[in-house]
């Protein structure tokens, strides 16, 4: 990976959606590493590695919440952006609440997520 990639990492059980999230993100510029839960995540990226995280709130195992409030008590602060299916209108309040950037429901479009994706690495400066 070149060092002027910025780091974008997919968490999302659904495969065909990370597939299609790390094609968008890499045409865009980024680098991108999917994993199908938050374990194999954490499992394979350390939490002082920089780099954003686009998390689906409804997984098996570890789901969106409980993956965020375990980076947060990590101390480390990556930045996070939800995505899910669920039509919930209060989802998105309750995400920017617990301190994510942002949060889209499936299906969205790709410039939403290239917004938030750059307010991300801005907080992050």
């Amino acid at each position: 990976m070149s060092s002027d990639k910025k780091q974008i990492y997919i968490v999302d059980d659904d495969e065909s959606v990370s597939r299609a999230l790390k094609l968008l993100l890499v045409i865009y510029g980024f680098a991108v590493e999917t994993f199908v839960s938050a374990e194999k995540f954490f499992s394979s990226v350390s939490n002082s590695t920089e780099g954003c995280l686009i998390l689906d709130l409804h997984l098996s195992g570890l789901n969106g919440w409980d993956t965020q409030k375990r980076i947060r008590d990590t101390g480390f602060n990556r930045p996070i952006i939800f995505i899910s299916t669920d039509k919930d209108d209060n989802l998105k309040g309750q995400a920017l609440k617990a301190g994510a950037v942002g949060f889209l429901q499936k299906p969205f479009d790709d410039h939403a997520l290239i917004g938030l994706i750059k307010v991300a690495f801005e907080k992050k400066k």
